[in-house]
């Protein structure tokens, strides 16, 4: 590792961003480390420049801005950036590092296994589990999948030889954030998953299902994503060779749950603090998927196994019944919230 490792967090304040941020600070080798974080709030910055973090005032859709800053990394880890025209403006930025340098920069971004979703619209489960060792297989999905198009142009940029691309995949991501951000109250602690459904279904004053609920979804604990993130960091810092590109595929699964399982959960939990009475669930009709399109998402079967992250040394603990025992605690901080 180079005497100084400059490293950008892109999200440096958000759910798995500010986590990441608190575990950089936390890491043996923090000293080596120079961070800088791309944020949209004054007062955020501030704090985070009393943490020894370099910060730039912007947003994402800046992108002139963004693509200077990329070009300044050595390492880009982007968090909050599934959107092509940001993904360009980042690109764009590695390539510049590259003709500065001649070596590549190392970019790890956040995908999700939402690009292998269907359309089972809760009636049924599914056979078909990917694996992050099986490039043929992931090549296999269509260009128009979820988060697909972000996704093939990362690869693109490491096959022209001008940056080392690594693409993690979480399934649904539980469990409230900690870490020092969230101590000094700057880090979003939510993911959008399962709070997404909690709220909806508070405002609609009864819980939904989407068809039966039969469907598969593969499921991380917060903390132990954000661990893969810094033991993936780790291996490529030491060993650039580390599986890249067409190769840098990396889901993050631990378990799995059906939609009905979540939907019980929610139900029990809402009921138990009063917001919704205790009772069978009702299917979302089209109205419900008008105010909230992406309800049917829910219903989807989306199912990975993580066997090239764990061959770097990964090993998650905690599973889908962490999960569905951490949805109480979601609604009462949802409810605190609000």
């Amino acid at each position: 590792m180079s005497p100084s490792t400059n490293i950008l967090v892109l999200g440096a304040t958000g759910y798995l961003g500010g986590s990441i941020v608190s575990r950089l600070l936390e890491h043996p080798k923090a000293a080596n480390f120079s961070i800088t974080a791309l944020v949209r709030s004054e007062p955020k910055a501030t704090v985070l420049e009393t943490l020894g973090i370099k910060t730039v005032l912007g947003s994402l859709g800046e992108h002139d801005k963004l693509e200077t800053l990329v070009s300044q990394a050595d390492v880009t880890i982007a968090a909050d950036a599934d959107d092509l025209a940001v993904t360009e403006a980042i690109l764009r930025g590695l390539k510049r590092k590259f003709q500065d340098t001649g070596k590549a920069p190392i970019l790890i971004h956040s995908s999700g296994t939402g690009v292998l979703v269907d359309s089972a619209m809760g009636m049924h489960a599914t056979d078909t589990i990917y694996s992050d060792t099986d490039i043929a297989q992931i090549e296999s999905l269509p260009p128009t999948a979820l988060h697909r198009n972000v996704d093939l142009a990362i690869v693109a940029a490491d096959e022209a030889g001008y940056a080392k691309t690594h693409i993690i995949l979480p399934p649904t991501i539980f469990g409230l954030a900690t870490g020092k951000l969230v101590d000094l109250g700057i880090q979003n602690r939510h993911s959008i998953q399962i709070p997404g459904f909690i709220k909806y279904n508070i405002a609609r004053g009864h819980v939904g299902i989407v068809g039966e609920g039969k469907n598969v979804w593969g499921v991380v604990a917060q903390s132990e994503v954000v661990d893969f993130y810094i033991i993936l960091l780790d291996a490529v810092l030491s060993n650039p060779a580390t599986s890249h590109g067409r190769e840098g595929f990396y889901f993050t699964d631990n378990g799995e749950f059906t939609h009905r399982e979540v939907v019980d959960a929610v139900s029990s939990a809402l009921a138990a603090r009063g917001v919704v009475k205790l009772a069978e669930p009702t299917p979302f009709a089209e109205d419900d998927f008008k105010k909230l399109p992406f309800l049917a998402f829910f219903g989807t079967n989306a199912r990975s196994r993580s066997d090239r992250s764990r061959a770097l040394g990964w090993s998650p603990t905690k599973t889908a019944k962490d999960m569905l025992a951490s949805i109480q605690p979601e609604v009462d901080a949802l409810i605190q919230k609000a």
